[in-house]
């Protein structure tokens, strides 16, 4: 860096990472001060938990809202840091043989004291190079932190398409296994149909995986570009005054445009088709559940299960208060103990619902938790403005739009079989195979709010 520092000793303002003068300096817990910029790159580098680069002691991650200025602790108010770099031969006016201090913002020259007042330039307004330098200095900081939290947020995004990525395909040969479950229950002449369904279910599964593959790539690269970006606003703010105001509307400007196409996850989902006759063979098990509202209102802890594994530890921090938020369980009166039965369940349009089948004296406990034995159930939830589905018995999520209106519930109690269907479309949504019931099973139903 061609700045040196008025007061001190060099150590005061010099950064362990980059042995240059303090980039937007901050002061971690341990009491050490570097470049906000370098400190970033260096915890990024390195594998948690988070150190200090001289002391090695465990911090906390950067937080740019809490931080301490170092600058602030070592410099009387109103100084600066930088300051002018040594005069060379274009900086010196060789009419009045003075340094030139202003810039006009006409003509874009520097000017000397004396030429401001020249004739050509009287009527402009200059200001001093220094003080438009540290102008931009302070815009392109600021630009620094909107392109880091921008790199966070595609580092959270390329967190969250990666998992999906790394188990699509076993979300997509399950989902075939449910499909090829369900087809033997209907007539031999449906047997074509099921062929089409699993191809098209193969080509739009093979679809997605490739836009998960591309949507990853996509933001592996720019993550790159975020932070190649984001080293050349450093060294650019660390340049000499002049040399700053060359380069940098290129830089702000391609800073601010990469920003601008930030790739966003691919919420994969898959195209739920119509199985003729589907409905038709579950009508002839249908019975009439009557619900009984023992409690009117209970504070669940259901949703708030389902909303962390929906957000994903990425989004831990977002503020919920799952105790304020009221539920309304019913179970039915009747129990089934064996044969085949199939009922309807009208969800409406209502953001959050389960439905499905439990154990008994799973209905009845005030602690109902989803990772329990013996529930068999079909939940919606709703988060960042985006709905789905999961089922249990393992809690997993199914990747099929949300049944609006009434969804059918079909219990094969010898075989171990529990299906939902969406009635509209005449479709699977998902279904138990192989379970093995020992136990009386109670319809469940719950709503959340609206």
């Amino acid at each position: 860096m061609s700045s040196a520092c008025r007061l001190g000793s060099p150590n005061e303002f010099t950064c362990s990472i980059c042995k240059g003068y303090f980039t937007d300096p901050v002061t971690i817990a341990c009491g050490h001060s570097f470049c906000a910029p370098c400190l970033c790159l260096w915890w990024e580098d390195t594998q948690a938990p988070t150190r200090c680069p001289v002391c090695r002691a465990v911090s906390l991650p950067m937080d740019f809202k809490s931080t301490i200025l170092a600058k602030q602790k070592v410099l009387p108010a109103g100084q600066s840091v930088f300051f002018q770099s040594p005069s060379s031969a274009e900086q010196i006016c060789k009419i009045h043989q003075i340094m030139k201090i202003f810039l006009c913002p006409v003509d874009k020259i520097l000017l000397c004291v004396l030429c401001c007042y020249s004739q050509d330039h009287v009527t402009h307004r200059h200001h001093p190079v220094q003080q438009i330098a540290d102008h931009y200095r302070e815009n392109i900081l600021k630009q620094m932190k909107s392109i880091w939290k921008s790199k966070q947020k595609n580092q959270k995004s390329l967190n969250k398409v990666t998992n999906i990525f790394r188990v699509w395909e076993g979300v997509l040969d399950l989902r075939m296994e449910m499909i090829r479950a369900e087809y033997p229950k209907v007539c031999q002449y449906l047997h074509e149909e099921m062929k089409s369904h699993l191809e098209r279910l193969a080509n739009e599964g093979m679809m997605i995986f490739q836009q998960l593959r591309r949507n990853r790539s996509s933001m592996v690269r720019i993550g790159k570009v975020l932070r190649r970006i984001y080293r050349e606003l450093k060294e650019l703010c660390c340049k000499a005054d002049v040399d700053l105001l060359q380069a940098v509307g290129l830089f702000l400007c391609r800073s601010q445009l990469v920003q601008l196409y930030m790739p966003k996850p691919v919420d994969p989902q898959l195209t739920a088709w119509t199985i003729t006759g589907m409905l038709e063979r579950l009508i002839n098990f249908r019975v009439y559940v009557t619900l009984e509202h023992r409690i009117s209102k209970y504070e669940a802890h259901l949703f708030e299960e389902l909303r962390q594994l929906q957000c994903s530890s990425d989004n831990q921090d977002t503020p919920h208060n799952s105790a304020s938020v009221e539920y309304t369980p019913s179970w039915g009166t009747q129990t089934f103990t064996s044969g085949k039965h199939y009922w309807e369940m009208d969800v409406g349009n209502s953001c959050h619902w389960i439905i499905g089948l439990c154990k008994e004296s799973w209905a009845r406990r005030k602690d109902m938790r989803l990772s329990s034995e013996g529930v068999f159930l079909l939940l919606c939830v709703k988060a960042d403005d985006h709905f789905s589905l999961f089922s249990t018995s393992p809690l997993i999520r199914q990747y099929i739009q949300r049944p609006q209106g009434w969804v059918g519930v079909f219990l094969d109690y010898e075989c171990g079989i529990v299906s939902f269907v969406d009635v509209a479309k005449s479709s699977l949504i998902c279904n138990f195979l192989s379970c093995s019931f020992s136990f009386p099973l109670r319809p469940f139903i719950c709503y959340g709010p609206k």
